[in-house]
């Protein structure tokens, strides 16, 4: 494993090296693995990013710092900064997963961030757990829109819709590729009122109708 190349990319250098090697160990390895530091992560993880919404965002009712902060800590967003750090080629995997195609799967590559925040915690401290979040949410926290409530792409294109009276939209499935664990969703989004119809990719088919429903968003001027 190239644990320096972990640290440089989330801005840390672990005291405990043997803690960032079990950040990186997923429970099919066999060894001690990295569930209870996932545990601690999301936790800290919460936290930094509620705080963070707060102090940000003083006049944004409970209700839509809520939604805002499940936005930013739900599995999709934790997929995509982990696929941006490589992370799925530093993780110690089973046999098993390595042939399914476990790293690059969304459930594990979440988890593991988690558990990499969980790490940084128990090595250095929440000041230092909180830094490492927010450089790694930089690009996330900074395309934030507020007046959508932290809202995903499917909830916005269905509101927009139902605002103007039109069919809601379908998600209907195009393909799938790669093998099991390790499969790529084509979605397709028909709205069928204004003759449009998107498609979107994924690891999963939620993550793939969520990028159909923003490429429609974007094509009607909504997003």
């Amino acid at each position: 494993m190239q644990l320096p190349a972990i640290e440089r990319a989330i801005g840390y250098v672990f005291t405990s090296r043997d803690c960032l090697q079990q950040a990186l160990t997923h429970r099919s390895f066999g060894a001690k693995h990295n569930e209870r530091l996932e545990f601690l992560g999301d936790s800290v993880l919460n936290c930094v990013i509620a705080e963070t919404l707060y102090e940000r965002y003083g006049d944004v009712r409970e209700g839509d710092l809520s939604r805002l902060r499940a936005n930013l800590v739900r599995q999709e967003t934790l997929f995509e900064i982990a696929q941006g750090l490589s992370l799925g080629e530093q993780l110690r995997l089973g046999e098993g997963e390595l042939k399914s195609g476990g790293f690059r799967r969304p459930s594990i590559l979440a988890d593991a961030l988690e558990a990499v925040i969980g790490a940084v915690f128990q090595d250095g401290g929440f000041e230092r757990a909180r830094e490492v979040i927010l450089n790694l949410y930089t690009a996330h926290l900074a395309r934030l829109d507020p007046s959508r409530s932290g809202k995903d792409a499917k909830t916005v294109l269905q509101e927009y819709l139902q605002g103007r009276h039109m069919q809601l939209p379908q998600y209907l499935l195009r393909n799938t590729r790669g093998e099991a664990h390790a499969q790529e969703f084509e979605v397709d989004c028909n709205i069928v009122d204004i003759g449009i119809t998107s498609t979107g990719r994924g690891a999963s088919r939620r993550m793939a109708e969520q990028e159909a429903a923003k490429q429609a968003l974007e094509r009607i001027g909504a997003q």
